[in-house]
């Protein structure tokens, strides 16, 4: 699975799972922007299928659901939804 990565600063790993027509995941997208954070996303609706497959098995460690967006901070805070309280939160250091 390859992740898009978008530069910005440092605030550890943030990893988002996506879906490209996700009002909420853009909404995600565009704070993690307005913050300046660095961070890698997959939008899995864009993926292959067996990209996708992958990406989904990925994602359902942090949130067996499988809802969007799902955002991971350093491999151990898991927000699922747009959050944004809690995001800004969970990445300022």
């Amino acid at each position: 699975m390859k992740l898009k990565q978008v530069s910005g600063e440092d605030q550890g790993k943030v990893v988002l799972f996506a879906l490209s027509t996700c009002g909420w995941c853009k909404k995600t997208k565009r704070l993690l922007n307005d913050l300046g954070v660095e961070y890698s996303y997959v939008d899995v609706d864009q993926l292959k299928e067996d990209e996708k497959t992958e990406a989904v098995d990925e994602l359902k460690k942090w949130n067996p659901k499988c809802s969007f967006p799902t955002l991971v901070i350093d491999d151990e805070n898991c927000i699922v939804g747009f959050k944004e309280d809690e995001i800004k939160e969970a990445i300022k250091k």
